[in-house]
């Protein structure tokens, strides 16, 4: 038995029952995995909700069907490229020379979550500029399927046995069997995070974006919420990845954890630069101006009426 088909419970909160299923679905070529499947359930599911969305942000269906054509294939590369990086030595010959061979093998795992969110907010960026539409607009739309693309596929770490914290013996602890004997109690992050981006999706959509201000506001408490839930996260996962060989009070440094920490003061500056500085009112958003386009436009094809005879 591997350990990614190890039997799973929670013996604080369910007894003695274990889930046992698989962690590969289909057992065809390298496999087809639940992790692949729910990853492809959590992206369709957030860009059917933002479709919706759209038109609430001065954007159209296909606007977010486009860009999502692209960012998809740019973040699965980024989100390699970005693991890759940060565990080099996972890739090296004995030699110390790159195995460049194994550096794209994706099926063997590997993604990391924030060099997708890197590279798909870089293609997102330029494909607007290409459109004539606004980034920042389209930003706040699709954090919202950020949301809940997360919130589902952190499913698929738990179908993996994988992205799990250290060990606790807290009511919710999960519990994974090595053997048929042995088994170890650690925190369920995998749930931690996905119950994060649940609460976060419901400010986001019932709070913030009610009550938005300039075009990019939505995107700022995205990175905010999820850069605070993700540092107080990761500070309990044992597989972090660490920013090379750097320490910081004796402690190495976990990229996602500095990475977070630079996002929130990053937005929060951007806040309060937006509401202190330029008084944002939410009359130059992006929807507002596409309005007032569409009506100027309307106007101008009415026809005139002519002149009533004398």
């Amino acid at each position: 038995m591997s350990f990614s088909d190890a039997p799973i419970s929670f013996p604080g909160l369910f007894g003695d029952w274990q889930f046992t299923v698989p962690s590969k679905a289909l057992n065809i070529g390298n496999g087809i995995y639940w992790y692949g499947i729910i990853i492809a359930a959590g992206m369709l599911l957030g860009l059917y909700f933002c479709m919706k969305q759209a038109p609430k942000y001065g954007l159209s269906e296909d606007n977010i069907i486009d860009t999502v054509l692209w960012v998809i294939p740019f973040s699965i590369i980024g989100a390699r490229i970005y693991y890759v990086l940060f565990y080099l030595d996972l890739f090296r010959n004995s030699d110390g020379s790159i195995n460049w061979s194994s550096t794209y093998r994706i099926w063997d795992g590997g993604l990391a979550i924030y060099g997708g969110v890197i590279a798909g907010f870089l293609t997102a960026y330029l494909f607007s500029r290409r459109r004539k539409i606004s980034f920042w607009a389209l930003a706040d739309c699709c954090v919202q399927g950020l949301f809940i693309g997360q919130a589902i596929g952190r499913w698929g770490n738990f179908m993996n046995r994988e992205a799990f914290g250290a060990a606790t013996e807290l009511p919710w602890r999960m519990r994974l069997w090595t053997s048929a004997t042995t088994y170890m109690d650690v925190h369920p992050t995998f749930l931690y995070e996905s119950l994060w981006n649940v609460i976060g999706l419901l400010l986001l959509y019932f709070v913030v974006s009610r009550a938005r201000r300039f075009d990019g506001e939505n995107t700022c408490f995205y990175f905010i919420w999820y850069g605070l839930g993700r540092f107080w996260i990761e500070g309990l996962r044992t597989d972090s990845l660490y920013l090379f060989h750097w320490t910081l009070f004796g402690q190495r440094i976990r990229v996602s954890q500095a990475l977070s920490l630079v996002m929130v003061l990053v937005c929060a500056g951007i806040l309060v630069y937006q509401f202190k500085v330029k008084k944002a009112d939410g009359s130059n958003l992006f929807v507002k101006r596409m309005q007032q386009t569409t009506e100027a436009e309307e106007a101008a094809a009415e026809p005139t009426a002519p002149d009533e005879k004398k």
